[in-house]
C-alpha cells in the first residue's frame, strides 16, 4: 500500500501553503535556526576538541587530576553533562519560545481545516 498520495496531499496543501508563507512561521524557524545552529556548532566543537586533544595532546590528557581521574576522563565526563545539559536548556527554550508559536500556528490550521486536521475525510 502505497502512502505516495498522501504525502503528495501534504506537500501541496494550500492550508499549508498559506500558513507557511506568513511572518509568524518565518519567525517560527528563524527562532527554532536561531538556537540550533550555534547550539549544534558549539557541541561539535566541544567534541571535536575532546577527539584532537586525545590524539594529538595526549601528555595534557594523561594529567592526573586526583587520584586515577586523568584530565581525559573528566573530558569524556563532561560531554555527557554537555549533552544532557543542552537538551535541559533546548527544553526550556522550546517550551518558552518556539512551542507558543508553533501552537497558534496550529490552532490556525485547525480552525481552517477542521479540528481533526482531516479536510475533505470523514
Amino acid at each position: 500500500m502505497s502512502t505516495e498520495p498522501h504525502e503528495q496531499a501534504a506537500r501541496h496543501d494550500p492550508v499549508y501553503d498559506r500558513l507557511h508563507a506568513t511572518p509568524e512561521f518565518t519567525e517560527l524557524r528563524r527562532r527554532y535556526r536561531s538556537f540550533v545552529i550555534p547550539a549544534t556548532a558549539a557541541f561539535l566543537a566541544w567534541y571535536l576538541l575532546y577527539v584532537v586533544m586525545s590524539n594529538w595532546a595526549s601528555g595534557f590528557m594523561n594529567t592526573p587530576v586526583i587520584g586515577n581521574i586523568n584530565v581525559a576522563l573528566v573530558f569524556g565526563l563532561l560531554q555527557f553533562a554537555t549533552t544532557f545539559g543542552l537538551a535541559f536548556y533546548y527544553s526550556r527554550f522550546s517550551n518558552a519560545k518556539l512551542d507558543p508559536l508553533a501552537r497558534e500556528l496550529e490552532q490556525a490550521y485547525r480552525d481552517e481545516v477542521g479540528t481533526d486536521g482531516q479536510r475533505g475525510q470523514r
